[in-house]
C-alpha cells in the first residue's frame, strides 16, 4: 500500500490515502477518513522478550510463541471435504536451545486453512497464539491466530501492535496500513485540537506524537503513557461540552419563585401526619433556595427506591404554585404518570381539589395528559392547562406536543431522567416565556465520577435516608433446581397472601411469540443459557400451584390497551387482586404499600441497578419486604454470583458502584447502544476518577474565557467526535 499523497489531514480520504481501490477499510470496519484508522487503537501489545519458550508452556493454558516456520503439510479430511493443513514451527526465543543445539518444536494445526496456506511459507516469522493442547503425544496448536512479521529483526526491535480485526482481515494488513498513515502526517497536518497550555500543564504529548507512540511503541509502558493521554481527551471533551452548557445555563433567567407564607404549601406540610426525614428537610431547603433565585435551576436528585423523592418534588411545585406559576410532572410511562397523578392527590387531599366540591380555600388543581386519552378528555385537559386552572401537571411524552400550551410554567419535573433525551428537557422549559426551573429526579443510583461525567450540565443533590418505618427489602437468590427453596418460595406467597398482602411477580417476556421483548438493560447471563419466562406461562404456573388455589391473580404488560393496564393497576392499588404478574412496567414509581414481596422470574436477565429499582416497589408500608431472585443458572456461573451480590447488598450507591467495577463503561455510557464509533474508548469512569476531575477543571477555565467557538480545532473534533447519537444516549446514561 503506497501513496502519493503527503501531510495527511485527520479528514482526508482514507481509500485515497492508502491508494486503496477496494475500500477495504470503509467495508470491513466502516472507516472512510485517515483519523478513523489512526484512532483504532491496538487491543494489545506484544513484546518477543515477554513471550515465554515453548519448552516452558503447560497443556490447557492460552499460549503465545514466537516462532519461525520450517514446514508444511497439508492432508484431505477423511469425513467430510476440506484439509487438514499442519504447519511445523521451530522456537526462536532466545533460551529455546537444547544442549544438542536443537530448536523446540511445535505443530500448528489449521482446518481449511486457506489464508495459513498463503502465509505460513518456510522461513515465514512470526507470533501464534492459542490454547495448547496435544494430539498424538504431540503438543499442537489448534486454529491459532497469529502475527506475521518481516523478519527477526523487526521483532527485537520493539513490542508489536494487536488490533481488533473483522473478516479475516491481517494483522499485517493493518499494521502496513497505520503505518502508511504515521509517516504522513505531521503537526501542521494534523494539529493537536487540545490546546497547548492544556498538554503542557499536565505534560500530555502532542496528538502526532501520541498516535505515533501508540501504534509504534518503543516499549509496552510509553505505549500505555501515550494512551493516558487519549483518556484524557476523551475526558476533555466530554468536560468542555458540559462546562459549555453550563455557562449556557448561567446566562439564561427563570422568574424567581419565592417561598410565601399562608399558601398550599404551607397548608400541606401542617396536614402531614409524619415529620420529614432529616434528608427530606435539607433538600428541599436547598431547592426552595434555588427556586427563589432568577437564576433557572437544574438539579439532578438521587435517591434509595422509596426514598421520598416524590414527596420533596410534590413541595417544590406548591412553592412555585404559591408564587403564581405552574409545575410538570414527566414520568416515562402511562402507568407512572397515572400512579404519580393519584398518589399526588392523595397527598394533597382538600388541597388539590380547586374549585371542587371539598375543596380546600387554599388549593390547587391537579390535571393528567397522556396520549393515550380520549379527545374530550384532552381538549378538557389542554384548555385548563392553558388557561392556568391546572397548576400540578403530570404527563408522559404527550407533553411535549406543540399544542401544550402553558400559562404560566414555573417548574419542569423529570421522573427517571434516563428515559428522557436532553432535548426532551429543553422542549419543556423553552415552553416557558422565561426559562423554566427544573428538578431531574432518578432512583437508579449514579456513581460520582458516572455523574460527573454524563450529567455535568445538572447539580446533583443526593437524598439520604429512608421515610420512618420504611425498612430495607431482605433478598434471596432462588434456583430453580433446587426445588425445595422454589417450594418455599410459593408457600411464602402463600402466607402473604393469606395475611392480607399483596404480591408482584416480574417476568422478562410477556408471550412465547414475544421475540422483541427484551427486559434486560445489561443482560447478567449468557444468552444461550438465560431462560425467558413469559407473563403468560407465569400466570398458568401460580395457578396450578394448590397454595395458591384462592388467590386473586392478576396480568400487566406494556402490550395492553392502556385502558385495560390503568384498569388491572387500579384493582391491585385496592387490593380487588392479590398477585400481580408483569413485565417490568411496574419498574419505577408504583406505588402499592400492602405488597411485600416480589419475585424477579429469570433475574438474570435483568440489570443490576434494574433489580433494585425492581425491589424497590415492596416493603413500601412499614411492612417487611422480602425479594426472590429466581434463576436456573448453576451456582458457578458468574451471573449467578452477580445475583448473590445483588441480594447481599442493599445499598444503592454501594450496589452501583459494585456493579460499575465489574461492567464495561460502555454499558453505563451507552457506547454499545449508541453502536457508535465515536463513544468512549480510554477512558474508565472507576480508574480514572482523579482525570476527569482534572479535565472538568480545565475546561472549566478555558470556558470561562469564552466558548468553545474561540478554539475552532477543538470545536470541530468535539462536533465529529461526540456526535448526536453519543451525545443522546451520554445524556440518558
Amino acid at each position: 500500500m503506497t501513496s502519493t499523497f503527503s501531510g495527511l489531514e485527520p479528514l482526508s480520504p482514507l481509500a485515497r490515502a492508502l491508494a486503496d481501490k477496494r475500500n477495504t477499510f470503509e467495508k470491513t470496519f466502516g472507516y472512510t477518513t485517515v483519523e478513523d484508522l489512526l484512532f483504532h487503537f491496538p487491543r494489545r501489545y506484544l513484546d518477543v522478550a515477554d513471550i515465554s519458550p515453548i519448552s516452558a508452556l503447560e497443556i490447557g493454558e492460552d499460549a503465545s510463541v514466537y516462532a519461525r516456520v520450517e514446514r508444511v503439510s497439508e492432508r484431505k479430511m477423511n469425513t467430510r471435504k476440506g484439509f487438514i493443513l499442519e504447519v511445523i514451527v521451530t522456537d526462536l526465543h532466545p533460551t529455546s536451545d537444547s544442549l544438542l543445539g536443537e530448536s523446540e518444536e511445535l505443530s500448528l494445526t489449521f482446518f481449511n486453512g486457506y489464508q495459513a496456506r498463503k502465509d505460513l511459507v518456510p522461513g515465514a516469522v512470526g507470533v501464534f497464539s492459542g490454547e495448547l493442547s496435544t494430539y498424538r503425544n504431540q503438543r499442537v496448536l489448534t486454529q491459532p491466530e497469529y502475527t506475521l512479521l518481516a523478519d527477526e529483526e523487526e521483532a527485537a526491535a520493539r513490542p508489536f501492535p494487536i488490533y481488533a480485526r473483522k473478516q479475516n482481515i491481517a494483522q499485517e494488513r493493518i499494521r502496513a496500513a497505520v503505518s502508511t498513515l504515521l509517516d504522513q502526517i505531521d503537526q501542521d497536518s494534523f494539529p493537536d485540537p487540545i490546546p497547548q497550555e492544556v498538554l503542557s500543564k499536565h505534560g500530555y504529548p502532542d496528538l502526532v506524537t501520541a498516535l505515533k507512540t501508540v501504534h509504534r511503541p518503543d516499549n509496552v509502558k510509553d505505549a500505555y503513557r501515550a494512551r493516558r493521554r487519549f483518556a484524557f481527551q476523551e475526558a476533555f471533551y466530554l468536560q468542555a461540552t458540559l462546562a459549555e452548557r453550563r455557562a449556557a445555563n448561567s446566562e439564561e433567567r427563570a422568574v424567581a419563585r419565592e417561598l410565601k407564607s399562608g399558601g398550599v404549601l404551607e397548608a400541606f406540610d401542617a396536614s402531614l401526619p409524619y415529620q420529614l426525614t432529616p434528608g427530606q428537610q435539607e433538600v428541599g431547603d436547598i431547592l426552595s433556595r434555588d427556586l427563589a433565585n432568577s437564576k433557572p435551576m437544574n438539579r439532578l436528585l438521587q435517591g434509595e427506591v422509596g426514598s421520598g423523592k416524590t414527596l420533596v418534588a410534590l413541595r417544590a411545585m406548591l412553592q412555585v404554585i404559591d408564587a403564581g406559576g405552574q409545575a410538570v410532572l414527566v414520568a416515562p410511562t402511562e402507568v407512572l404518570a397515572q400512579q404519580h397523578a393519584q398518589s399526588i392527590a392523595a397527598m394533597l387531599g382538600p388541597l388539590g381539589m380547586d374549585g371542587q366540591l371539598g375543596g380546600a380555600e387554599t388549593a390547587t388543581s391537579v390535571e393528567l395528559l397522556t396520549g393515550s386519552m380520549g379527545a374530550a378528555a384532552k381538549k378538557k385537559a389542554l384548555l385548563n392547562i392553558a388557561k392556568g386552572d391546572a397548576g400540578i401537571i403530570v404527563g408522559t411524552h404527550a407533553l411535549f406536543s406543540d399544542n401544550v400550551s402553558f400559562f404560566d410554567l414555573g417548574l419542569v419535573v423529570i421522573d427517571e431522567q434516563h428515559r428522557f433525551g436532553v432535548e426532551q428537557r429543553d422542549t419543556l422549559r423553552n415552553r416557558a416565556e422565561v426559562t423554566a426551573h427544573m428538578l431531574v429526579m432518578t432512583a437508579t443510583p449514579i456513581p460520582r465520577t458516572v455523574a460527573m461525567t454524563v450529567f455535568g450540565d445538572l447539580e446533583p443533590l443526593v437524598l439520604q435516608g429512608l421515610p420512618s418505618g420504611r425498612k430495607p427489602v431482605k433478598s434471596f437468590v432462588v434456583p430453580t433446581w433446587n426445588k425445595k427453596w422454589l417450594t418455599r418460595m410459593v408457600e411464602r406467597m402463600s402466607e402473604e397472601v393469606g395475611a392480607g398482602h399483596q404480591v408482584f411477580v416480574v417476568c422478562p417476556r410477556i408471550t412465547e411469540s414475544d421475540s422483541a421483548s427484551k427486559s434486560a438493560e445489561g443482560k447478567g447471563g449468557d444468552a444461550a443459557q438465560a431462560q425467558r419466562t413469559t407473563v403468560d406461562q407465569m400466570v398458568a404456573y401460580l395457578s396450578s400451584r394448590p397454595e395458591l388455589k384462592s388467590a386473586r391473580i392478576a396480568a400487566l404488560h406494556g402490550q395492553q390497551h392502556s385502558e385495560l393496564k390503568s384498569t388491572t393497576m387500579d384493582q391491585f392499588a385496592r387490593h380487588e387482586t392479590d398477585i400481580l404478574v408483569s413485565t417490568t412496567v411496574i419498574e419505577v414509581g408504583v406505588d402499592i404499600p400492602n405488597a411485600t414481596i416480589m419475585a424477579i422470574i429469570d433475574a438474570e436477565n435483568f440489570g443490576t441497578a434494574q433489580i433494585h429499582q425492581l425491589r424497590g416497589r415492596i416493603g413500601r408500608g412499614g411492612l417487611d419486604g422480602t425479594c426472590f431472585l429466581v434463576t436456573s443458572l448453576e451456582q458457578d456461573h458468574a451471573s449467578f454470583e452477580r445475583l448473590d451480590r445483588i441480594a447481599s447488598i442493599s445499598d444503592g450507591f454501594v450496589l452501583a458502584e459494585e456493579d460499575l467495577k465489574v461492567r464495561r463503561e460502555g454499558n453505563v455510557l451507552g457506547t454499545e447502544q449508541a453502536g457508535s464509533r465515536s463513544t468512549l474508548k480510554e477512558l474508565r469512569v472507576m480508574r480514572d476518577a482523579a482525570l476527569i476531575s482534572q479535565a472538568r477543571a480545565d475546561a472549566e477555565e478555558l470556558i470561562s474565557r469564552g466558548s468553545l467557538d474561540s478554539y475552532p480545532g477543538l470545536r470541530a473534533a468535539i462536533d465529529r467526535w461526540f456526535d448526536q447519537d453519543t451525545q443522546e444516549y451520554l445524556e440518558r446514561g
